[in-house]
């Protein structure tokens, strides 16, 4: 480690990927991590108990190039409490700063040095020793390309004057891989399309998923591998149509949930058949904007296709620029300022500074609207015409 971290420190940038277990196990871990600068290449194994920490706090003074960094920085922070301190060059983002439909890592090394490489090794275990020449090869393949693929997109993105987009994006990204996202553990289990189950059948679903995580975590394998969510709900759905009765071959469970796990199983579609009704989940209500009046219906579609000509204009696709979710957000907030709309977007100062005269002409347009229709509604009412008065002659 010490010969390597000799090398390392005159670098100034090097090219980083890592590997992990996530869809092996539950208790996801950096397995490998590749290196490659001076035009050699470095595999370091972080299950062989070797100690790191001088290691990377060398490497956390470099200038980094890594494709998709967000999850590498995540699982780095995670397994080692590695931050970065100086800039890191994302080529996934800046391959949509550029525009490209195809921004894969190996479309990116066929683009830039018509070379094709297999994924094949993704998705296996990196958990498990010794490696195969074909994990090896994939390994080394994912870092090796990096700086001479970052030196010329570099230069694209200088001449298309988007080096400040790209170096804004990739700081942000690295400020967000600081924090998780946090969930409300109490909700974990609601997994996505259960919009349609009764309460009762949302009981049972709650209890399964608690099962499913409990044996996941004791066998440390993904929940997936367990029973996947698709199977999941088809036995919740089976269990709460028959609770009265006991778990039949209708379930179709897989071979591995016998004995111990399935005698689990069964105790908690029981203790959800038991259940109250009172201590049935609630459904979630679907939460309805306060500003979904026409107004803003009108101009969220305003901005969406400003966004989209704006982006057809620069060759990249409108979420790069603005994401649906926070065009909505501008306009419901009714940003003004550069400031509203990075705040609301909440968006970056680039992709603010492209929409912010869009924003600013639909947001007028519509003060225009409402002082018309504040003009038409407070006008007065004609006053009734005085009584008559006769003048006839008697």
């Amino acid at each position: 480690m010490n010969a390597l971290i000799i090398q390392l420190d005159p670098a100034e940038r090097v090219a980083i990927d890592t590997e992990a277990d996530s869809l092996h196990h539950y208790f996801e871990k950096v397995c490998l991590i590749q290196l490659s600068f001076h035009g050699h290449d470095y595999l370091i194994d972080p299950l062989s108990k070797i100690d790191l920490s001088n290691f990377l706090d060398v490497l956390s003074t470099k200038s980094l190039i890594i494709h998709g960094a967000d999850y590498d920085l995540r699982m780095l922070r995670t397994s080692f409490g590695f931050r970065p301190q100086c800039e890191v060059f994302d080529t996934m983002l800046a391959a949509q700063m550029l525009g490209y439909e195809q921004f894969g890592l190996a479309a990116l090394i066929q683009r830039y040095l018509d070379t094709t490489v297999t994924k094949q090794g993704q998705k296996s275990d990196w958990s498990l020793r010794p490696l195969s020449p074909m994990q090896l090869d994939y390994a080394y393949t994912d870092t090796r390309f990096l700086e001479t693929i970052a030196n010329r997109m570099g230069a694209e993105l200088d001449t298309v004057g988007r080096c400040e987009w790209h170096r804004e994006t990739c700081k942000a990204m690295v400020i967000s891989t600081e924090r998780d996202t946090q969930r409300d553990p109490d909700d974990a289990w609601r997994i996505k399309h259960i919009g349609q189950l009764t309460r009762q059948q949302l009981a049972f679903l709650r209890e399964l998923w608690h099962w499913r995580d409990q044996e996941a975590r004791q066998a440390d394998r993904p929940p997936f591998k367990i029973l996947n969510n698709q199977h999941l709900f088809a036995l919740t759905t089976l269990a709460g149509s028959q609770t009265d009765q006991p778990l039949t071959n209708d379930a179709q469970l897989p071979r591995h949930i016998n004995g111990r796990r399935l005698e689990l199983l069964k105790a908690a579609i029981q203790k959800a058949a038991a259940l109250p009704e009172h201590e049935w989940p609630q459904q979630k209500k679907r939460i309805k904007s306060k500003h979904a009046d026409p107004n803003d219906v009108q101009d969220i579609d305003a901005l969406r296709d400003a966004c989209s000509k704006i982006a057809k204009e620069l060759g990249i696709t409108a979420s790069v620029l603005a994401p649906r979710a926070a065009i909505k957000s501008i306009i419901c907030a009714g940003a003004k300022t550069m400031e509203e709309i990075m705040a609301h977007g909440p968006l970056l100062r680039w992709q603010a500074t492209l929409l912010e005269p869009a924003v600013t002409r639909i947001i007028l347009a519509r003060e225009q609207r409402e002082k018309s229709q504040n003009v038409v509604t407070a006008a007065p009412m004609p006053s009734s015409p005085p009584p008559a008065i006769d003048v006839t002659e008697p």
